[in-house]
Parts: structure tokens; sequence; C-alpha cells
């Protein structure tokens, strides 16, 4: 039987020039949809997983559309849920060679940001779950996402569901009044899987000194928080914008583990491989021990860099490949 992920968290409209034009020679825009729980979602889906994302869409024609992408792309839209009318949305600028990306968001007052947690029931939508999944994008939002976000979590504890957070810190994100201090420390006592960095658990917790290795820092997270089993970092050297190298890292609690360098030479889309990471993290630690969950996790991560758009649409085969150590990309006849 196939295991189930749910993952919660707004979905937005990204609109980009074509190619890599620069905003200012944009004379129209390439629309898609996207979000970070709903892009791992997606991800564990192709990999072959049952899977549901919850999020609130403006209920309008822009929210059905959007609703409709998610069934595209073999989501349950269930407990999709609609008010108001303002579809979040962010503009992203393709960078290449030595220009970087750039990303402008429009999310403030969007319907999703308006969600409070008497409007969704998680014991029913959590029903038959194997995995829960959320970022630390979504408390950021607003207060009520934030306390969404943490029902939701305590819900899957008590049905004895597996809870992954993907916490990377981004401060800039916070202007509802409360800090990431604030929050996130409550939400990380309840998880099982932290996806994080170095930095991350710096500014986020206060742990550890500013030379401190990720294994010194993991080790005194779990210290912190008994619950969480694994803390989990996907490393990335940036030779240019068209050329990175990523690799990942892991305490579990018992030993460091680590994959080797995959080397990333001509990146298509960068958007969404993080996302890609965690939804090869959650595939492979429900079906590999921690090392090969490790590095199926790493190889999703590298080939989502070949695809366009927000969301990882490779198959179990093609990360299987890579993870076996074909880097060739011959063609399949």
């Amino acid at each position: 039987m196939s295991k189930k992920v749910v993952t919660f968290g707004e979905v937005m409209m990204r609109l980009s020039p074509p190619g890599y034009e620069k905003f200012s020679q944009a004379s129209s825009f390439e629309l898609v949809y996207g979000g970070g729980e709903a892009n791992v979602a997606i991800s564990c889906a192709y990999l072959g997983m049952k899977a549901a994302h919850v999020t609130r869409f403006p209920n309008n024609a822009l929210g059905k559309a959007a609703t409709q992408f998610l069934r595209k792309h073999w989501l349950s839209t269930e407990h999709v849920i609609y008010g108001d009318d303002m579809m979040g949305k962010y503009f992203l600028e393709k960078g290449a060679v030595h220009r970087s990306s750039e990303v402008i968001y429009e999310r403030e007052g969007s319907a999703f940001s308006l969600i409070e947690p008497s409007m969704i029931n998680w014991e029913s939508v959590l029903k038959d779950a194997d995995w829960f999944h959320w970022t630390g994008i979504t408390p950021a939002i607003s207060d009520g996402a934030a306390k969404c976000c943490l029902e939701a979590i305590k819900t899957a504890n008590k049905m004895g569901i597996t809870v992954s957070g993907d916490i990377n810190s981004r401060s800039n994100m916070w202007k509802y009044g409360k800090t990431m201090q604030d929050v996130i420390p409550e939400l990380v006592e309840h998880c099982d899987v932290v996806i994080t960095s170095s930095r991350g658990i710096r500014e986020m917790f206060g742990l550890g000194q500013s030379e401190d290795s990720f294994n010194t820092l993991a080790k005194e997270l779990i210290t912190l928080f008994p619950s969480v089993k694994k803390v989990v970092k996907k490393t990335r050297r940036m030779l240019s914008a068209s050329h990175n190298q990523i690799q990942g890292k892991m305490w579990n609690g018992k030993a460091y583990i680590k994959t080797d360098m995959l080397n990333i030479t001509h990146i298509i889309d960068r958007v969404g491989t993080g996302d890609a990471f965690a939804a090869g993290l959650i595939y492979g630690l429900l079906h590999y021990e921690d090392q090969q969950a490790l590095d199926f996790a790493s190889a999703a991560c590298a080939l989502k860099h070949t695809v366009p758009g927000d969301v990882n649409i490779v198959s179990l085969e093609n990360v299987r490949d890579l993870m076996e150590g074909n880097t060739t990309g011959a063609i399949r006849r």
C-alpha cells in the first residue's frame, strides 16, 4: 500500500519573463503555480505516493484555476478551502551564469494569510496519513497561519503521524508582530524530522557559535527538543547561477551521515529545489535506511534543477537512476 503525505501552506501564482529575460525586457509573463509545501506534495505524488495539500484560495476564478493545477499534478484537494478574493503571487527573474535570480513577493492580504484554525478539521484532514510536512514560511505569513500549523502538528502527534518541518530562517517575512524566535521553537518541539541549516539553528534557537559545525549544532538541537529524531541539511556550493554543487547531511541521533557532492553544471530552474530535497527525504525515510534516504533526497534535489517551474515532476525511476550513480543523461528508448 502506498504511503500518504499531507502538506499545509500557501500556493501562489508565479509570474516570470520568458526564458532568462530581465523584468525590464518583458512584454509578457509565464504563469505557473507554486508554494513550498505544495511543491513537496506534488513531488511525492510523482514518486508514487498518495498526497494531499491543505490551503486557502480566493473564492474566484484564480482560486479555482490554482485548484485545477494541484489536481493536474495528482494531489487531493478535498480539504482546500475558499474565501476572500486575493491570490498571493510572486515575480521571478531567472538569473544565469554570474547574474543572480531576483524575486518580488506580493502576498500581504492574500486569502491564505487570512486563514484561522476554526476553518480546518485536522483530524479529518489527517485521517489515513503517514506523514505531515510544513515549512517555516507558513507560520511567518500570519498569526492565523501559525496557529493553524501548530494545531495540525499537535493533531498529527496525537494520531501517531510523522511530522517534518523545513525551517530555514527568513526573518524578513515576519511582519505581523511576532518573530521566528517567538513561534518556531514551539512548532519544532513536536517534530520528528527537521530540515534546516547551521545559521537557522543559531538564529532561531540561539544555539552554538558561528564556528560550530552542523553536526555539533544538530546534536544541540536534538538535546533541546528530544522528540526530534533527525536533523537534515542540504549544502549548496555556488560556482555561478548556472553551476552549483549540492550535498545532503544528517545527524540521526547516533551517526553523522552525508552524501557525495552532486555536480549540477547547467541549471534550468533553481526554484523549488529545496522542496524537491524535502520530498525526496520524506519518500526516502519511508522506504529506505537513513543513508539511502539521504542519497535519494540529494538525487531528487539535483534533478529538480533540470525542470522548469516550481515543482519536481521527475519519476521514481529517474531519481533511483541518479541515486545509483547514472549521471549520463542518456536517452531512454
